[in-house]
């Protein structure tokens, strides 16, 4: 049995679902870690991977001595949990074997849950259900890390009944979708319905059925049949690039596909294009520890996929997460051809008008991308790196003031980028950081809104308002030079330094001032009783006490004001613009338009 265990890759296991729905801390009630504590925010923000080997999970399912397993173990890929991070979740999608969609039990499907589906189905990924938080069904007893069998037997009749209820509906769900599905211990055949196993990540309820599921699955579906093997020259992905002690540039790597070995020349995309390097270490994480959060490595001459493992070699500075890892055997030429053609294939759209993104991955910077999109907003340019003196360069000629924008995320602004942050001559240049994609994209669309909000106030107060007054009776407090007449703002918003006409169209004079209650004012509303001064008017010549005045109007001002800013006025005012225009359009039926 050993050595048919060696020749079978180790299947590859994506943990999809919800945001909260606590993919993490199944991952870290399996493995006894505590990986969802060190995310920023609590949300995984990267995809990271996981071994659990076979040993292990026959001591926690409890149920695996009987049977043939001949799978080695399994590779957990943890994917992240935000909406923004549909990419990922399809790049996890498209290196998994096997799925697990986590699902909160008591808050059910969400979107990103039928977004997972979506993506286990275009992948045609086997998958199971985990129903989550079965331990905060009202009335449910803990019993500690058991099958679910057992802490359900211990359960009230109305606890029982509700578990049953609840299950029944993510049921109901699935098969809107398009999938036949039933709770694990009434699956007859797993290769035709999907099994949903209610489980705790809080106490372990339930996990050693979704392994013993999961193990099930992978000798059924992928024995023999992976598409995969552990022989070959190796393939695989690079989650991140960073510094180690001693070591220096490292890249932490899923290898997918056949073996790696140290001293193997691999190709890796880079910053500056496909580089060609050769490996000068490999380490891996002890078992049942996470890639990205693991101090102590152990140091090995090769590595056989499925594997999350640590790579040191020359000249991995500029290597780009995300990009994929060849182990050159054969024709070099080729694997260089190959993974320069996959490195252009990064999906970002891409557009005439927009802002500008950086992110410290392709995965990342796609999903930014996709974020933005979804909520309408173009990228003009998108790249992975750190932000660059020539990055905030190229955002400065960005003429629209929404546009001179950059979001990057998790990635750093170089110092000489810095420094011209502090140039007076960028001040139109905004730049959003974060580690968070949503609090990101959350911060930037808050800021939109407000200077949305600046510029249309700041278009106000430049624009002609539409108003409508009436001349007061005993309010003529001076006849002419110029004349002085109390008034009543009979709607719009009336402001100084004014034309005013009458209602024949004919021009009466210039509202040059307006006073009350002895001070000066700007504006006025409906309503408002004050007092004006009038430029040019004599009052009992071209006006009299009761005659109605509209403000006039320039073309350009009513073009703006219909086009633009018709929702933000008030009722009364939209009341006056169109008795003006009505008046402006008996001659000239595209007067304003």
């Amino acid at each position: 049995m050993a050595g048919k265990v060696e020749n079978i890759r180790t299947p590859i296991v994506a943990v999809l679902g919800h945001v909260d729905h606590g993919k993490t801390s199944l991952l870290d009630k399996i493995r006894g870690s505590s990986v969802a504590e060190t995310e920023e925010g609590l949300i995984t923000q990267h995809i990271g991977a996981t071994l659990v080997p076979i040993e292990t999970v026959r001591k926690m399912s409890g149920s695996l001595g009987h049977l043939g397993v001949s799978v080695p173990g399994l590779l957990f890929i943890d994917t992240p949990g935000h909406h923004a991070f549909t990419t990922l979740r399809a790049r996890g999608g498209a290196l998994a074997d096997m799925a697990i969609l986590v699902v909160d039990i008591n808050e059910g499907f969400q979107p990103q849950t039928i977004e997972a589906l979506q993506i286990l189905r275009n992948y045609k990924t086997p998958f199971v259900v985990a129903a989550n938080k079965v331990d905060r069904v009202p009335g449910w007893r803990t019993a500690g890390a058991e099958t679910f069998q057992k802490t359900l037997s211990q359960q009230g009749q109305r606890t029982v009944d509700l578990v049953e209820h609840r299950t029944y509906e993510l049921v109901g769900k699935l098969s809107e979708l398009g999938f036949n599905s039933e709770r694990y211990d009434r699956v007859r055949d797993f290769q035709r319905t999907i099994a949903i196993i209610p489980v705790s990540a809080l106490t372990g309820e339930g996990i050693p059925d979704l392994l013993m599921v999961m193990i099930g699955l992978a000798q059924r579906f992928l024995t023999g049949d992976l598409g995969f093997s552990a022989e070959g020259p190796g393939q695989g992905t690079v989650l991140e690039v960073k510094e180690e002690r001693g070591l220096g540039a490292t890249m932490d790597v899923i290898l997918y596909d056949g073996t790696l070995r140290v001293g193997d020349e691999i190709v890796v995309g880079s910053h500056n294009g496909v580089i060609a390097t050769k490996v000068r270490s490999l380490l891996v994480p002890r078992s049942m520890h996470e890639i990205r959060v693991e101090e102590r490595f152990q140091r090995v001459k090769s590595v056989v996929a499925a594997a999350g493992v640590k790579v040191s070699a020359p000249s991995l500075e500029h290597v780009i997460a995300g990009s994929p890892l060849r182990v050159i055997a054969g024709n070099r030429e080729e694997v260089l051809a190959a993974v320069e053609k996959e490195m252009g294939e990064i999906h970002v759209k891409i557009s005439e008008t927009g802002i500008t993104i950086k992110a410290d991955t392709i995965g990342a910077l796609e999903a930014l991308s996709k974020e933005l999109e979804g909520q309408g907003l173009g990228v003009i340019k998108a790249s992975v790196g750190p932000v660059s003196r020539h990055d905030l360069i190229e955002v400065q000629t960005v003429n629209d003031p929404l546009h001179s924008v950059l979001l990057c995320f998790n990635t750093p602004i170089l110092p000489d980028a810095g420094e011209v942050l502090k140039d007076p001559n960028y001040a139109n240049v905004k730049v959003f950081s974060s580690g968070v994609i949503y609090e990101l994209i959350d911060n930037y669309a808050k800021w939109r809104d407000e200077r949305k909000r600046e510029m249309e106030e700041r278009k106000f107060e430049q624009m002609v308002m539409p108003a409508k007054i009436s001349l007061l009776p005993n309010c003529v407090f001076r006849q002419s030079n110029p004349a002085v007449v109390g008034i009543r703002v009979l709607g719009g918003k009336l402001r100084s330094d004014v034309n005013l006409i009458d209602r024949s169209g004919r021009r009466i004079g210039h509202l040059k001032t307006m006073q009350q209650r002895g001070e000066y004012i700007h504006e006025a509303a409906a309503g408002a009783e004050i007092a004006i001064s009038i430029e040019g008017a004599t009052i009992g010549r071209q006006i009299d006490v009761g005659d109605e005045l509209l403000v006039e109007i320039p073309e350009r001002h009513v073009k703006v004001l219909e086009h633009e800013m018709l929702s933000h006025l008030s009722s009364d005012t939209v009341m006056v613009l169109d008795e003006f225009t009505s008046m402006k359009r008996k001659n000239d039926p595209f007067w304003g338009k």
